[in-house]
């Protein structure tokens, strides 16, 4: 397929494996929950009534006090005592193979493009890493709420772009399916587009 870089004047020649799939609305949905779900570090620890310090003996007689019967301070109920059903860490990953994670980014790009989000551009960079720059450089492509994804590290647009919490830059090698979710649009350049189509193919 043929798309029109973001000035109108030039074209340049997409894979339609990649950017002309059809949308699978269960394999995105499915694809992102895992990789949050993945993102999540699962290290919640709570102590049960046998690993909580003291209560060894019992705090009174069984009988003859007029009291409930009790065996330790540290059971559930009192101030001090463990937890009933303790949260251990664990670890929240689901699986994901190669085909289906492939298959969701190849959706979502595709949708991209139909929906008029996707914006291709030649270059794209700032010169010192002042965020007034970039602001005003998106402030003329018509974006706001924005993943920005080059083909590889810049430090100024990287140190631009940290002070705007709905702008968010990747390299194509970190290009991850919340990101591409997550913001309105998406700005690549044109090696970054091919790049992606080489490592997602």
């Amino acid at each position: 397929m043929k798309f029109k870089l973001h000035d109108g004047e030039m074209t340049v020649e997409l894979k339609d494996s990649f950017f002309a799939a059809d949308f699978n609305e269960a394999l995105v949905h499915q694809v992102v929950t895992a990789y949050l779900a993945g993102r999540r570090c699962g290290t919640k620890a709570q102590k049960t009534r046998a690993q909580v310090r003291g209560g060894g003996a019992k705090p009174w007689r069984q009988k003859g006090t007029g009291r409930a019967r009790v065996g330790s301070t540290r059971n559930p109920i009192w101030v001090g005592g463990g937890r009933a059903f303790a949260a251990k860490p664990r670890n929240f990953s689901q699986k994901v193979n190669r085909k289906m994670y492939r298959g969701a980014m190849k959706s979502m790009f595709s949708e991209l493009v139909r929906q008029e989000r996707l914006v291709l551009i030649e270059e794209f960079g700032v010169s010192a890493p002042r965020t007034k720059e970039l602001k005003g450089k998106l402030k003329k492509l018509g974006l706001d709420n924005v993943l920005i994804v080059v083909e590889a590290f810049d430090a100024n647009l990287f140190l631009a772009a940290r002070n705007l919490s709905r702008v968010h830059v990747l390299e194509v090698r970190a290009v991850d399916p919340a990101s591409v979710v997550g913001h309105e649009n998406v700005l690549m350049t044109v090696a970054a587009a091919k790049l992606l189509e080489d490592r997602l193919q």
